[in-house]
């Protein structure tokens, strides 16, 4: 699941101070947030001490239908599922069926990274903490924009094309498809599928009776939320995700209701249940999965003023005024996440949306997270809106630069002989594109990932402009010709295209 890029934020604090809020303010915030960055529908729950004090829904599923959002309303959580992951490893570790620093290809024996030492050094923890020497997002355009016909195998054979940026343990960088390759472990390790195990091993016992592993396994679909997503400056109901490919790294759906028993289990160690007799992994699995394992670069900014930044496995890893906090975010297309536990607090927060809006999240979770840190607290969903702004300013202004570009181009009928870049052209791990002419005009066309078809413009020099035509994707990118036409490179247009559409790894080939 390719993880959202939130706004880092600096804050300028008035001197308002915030006890605990009490429903009524909970409803005005939440509400607040809803209209400000035109999120259709919000669930929310809070756990504290070992009770939910507070799971609700508000606004509505879909702009379509308009029924509402309550606290069983299903979401998908996105990358949140990768602590799931961690949990069921966490679980086989204690059977004494695997360990953390097994090596990868004892169970996989086809797994190979771009360099054969990294690839025989490879372990199952350097699948979980984002530590490979890949780059950000690297290859996720195999699993995103859903649609494609990639296959697990696929990925794994794949891994081996994809060229490292950074030495293997010395640099974190966000990645999705190595928790698919643990989803694999999990098969072959336990001899049920990763959702199988899921469901049984961990939803199961904890009584997460409305969620699963992916959408498509959902018993009950009366009451999900649709994903939303700002398309040319009207806010659109799109198709949701439903690549089971991804599971393992964000495929899960769940409600407050049902999360509220997986936070409150985390919160009490791993236990659970009547007199938390029941326990799902130890005390001792809990603190491998949350100590630190890969070291985030960090700059203490108000009003948090965090000495630390770390990724453990499958959770983010920090601490807030001298309080451990351990978090996670999830993003799909139209669909935003984030679980917050501060454990020293025994508090968790849990919210779940239904637009890709990042910033609503955050000013929800951290208006209630400063309650109970007694900090003095700004107008977050006033603050981060501003912020959103002006870097969407920004990057509408360059996209708006491009197009202008472009638009010029047509007017002044600039002779371009298409012929000459129409083809088809092979990437080593994402296979072929066609680039073709029809009427004048020319055509990118991705053989298996379909979605990824669109005009193309001639922008200048060699290179050109590709609109998709999903105009949800927020993706439009540049193509860029090689001398003599036999290269194409590629790049997003936008600085805030997600980072999963990693054109940039993608080295094409002209072959006919």
């Amino acid at each position: 699941m390719k993880k959202i890029v939130f706004l880092s934020l600096t804050l300028a604090f008035s001197s308002v101070t915030v006890a605990q809020l009490n429903t009524p303010q909970i409803d005005d915030l939440v509400n607040k947030t809803l209209k400000t960055f035109d999120v259709p529908g919000i669930a929310i729950a809070i756990v504290k001490d070992g009770q939910v004090i507070l799971s609700k829904g508000y606004g509505i599923r879909s702009i379509l239908s308009k029924e509402t959002v309550n606290e069983n309303t299903l979401f998908g959580i996105a990358s949140n599922s990768k602590a799931f992951t961690t949990a069921a490893l966490a679980m086989l570790v204690e059977e004494g069926k695997v360990n953390w620093d097994d090596k990868v290809v004892k169970y996989i024996p086809e797994f190979k990274m771009y360099n054969d030492y990294v690839t025989q050094e490879f372990t199952i923890r350097d699948l979980l903490t984002h530590r490979s020497g890949l780059g950000l997002g690297a290859g996720d355009l195999m699993i995103w924009p859903d649609g494609n016909n990639f296959t697990t195998q696929d990925i794994i054979m794949n891994l081996q094309y994809l060229k490292p940026v950074s030495a293997f343990r010395t640099k974190y960088d966000y990645d999705n498809l190595l928790y698919i390759v643990a989803g694999e472990v999990i098969h072959k390790v336990s001899g049920i599928s990763w959702g199988e195990f899921i469901e049984q091993r961990i939803m199961k016992p904890l009584e997460m009776t409305h969620s699963a592993a992916s959408f498509l396994r959902l018993k009950d679909t009366t009451n999900v939320i649709m994903p939303h997503v700002p398309t040319e400056g009207k806010l659109k109901a799109i198709s949701r995700y439903k690549n089971q490919i991804l599971d393992p790294a964000g495929g899960i759906y769940s409600s407050v209701n049902d999360l509220s028993k997986w936070v409150m289990m985390q919160l009490k160690k791993g236990k659970y249940g009547i007199e938390n007799q029941k326990q799902l992994f130890s005390e001792k699995q809990q603190n491998e999965m949350w100590s630190p394992q890969t070291i985030l670069p960090n700059k203490p900014v108000a009003p948090y003023f965090s000495h630390y930044k770390s990724y453990g496995l499958g959770w983010q890893l920090t601490e807030v005024k001298g309080n451990f906090q351990v978090s996670h975010t999830g993003g799909l297309d139209g669909i935003v996440t984030q679980v917050t536990l501060l454990p020293e607090l025994n508090l968790g927060i849990i919210v779940l949306t239904n637009q890709q809006n990042g910033a609503a999240f955050n000013a929800i979770t951290n208006t209630i997270k400063d309650s109970y840190l007694n900090l003095k607290s700004e107008d977050y969903v006033t603050l981060y809106s501003s912020q959103r702004k002006e870097k969407e300013d920004n990057a509408d202004k360059i996209s708006e630069d491009v197009w202008a570009i472009v638009n010029q181009n047509k007017k002044d009928k600039i002779g371009i002989d298409l012929q000459k870049y129409t083809g088809t052209y092979k990437d080593n791990w994402l296979g072929d594109i066609v680039l073709s002419e029809k009427k004048g005009k020319l055509y990118f066309h991705s053989i298996r990932s379909p979605q990824l078809s669109g005009e193309v413009f001639y922008y200048k020099d060699q290179t050109f402009a590709v609109k998709w035509n999903n105009r949800s994707l927020l993706a439009d990118a540049f193509l860029t010709f090689s001398a003599n036409g036999i290269n194409i490179k590629m790049k997003p247009i936008s600085p805030l295209t997600d980072f999963s559409y990693d054109f940039q790894d993608l080295d094409f080939e002209r072959v006919k």
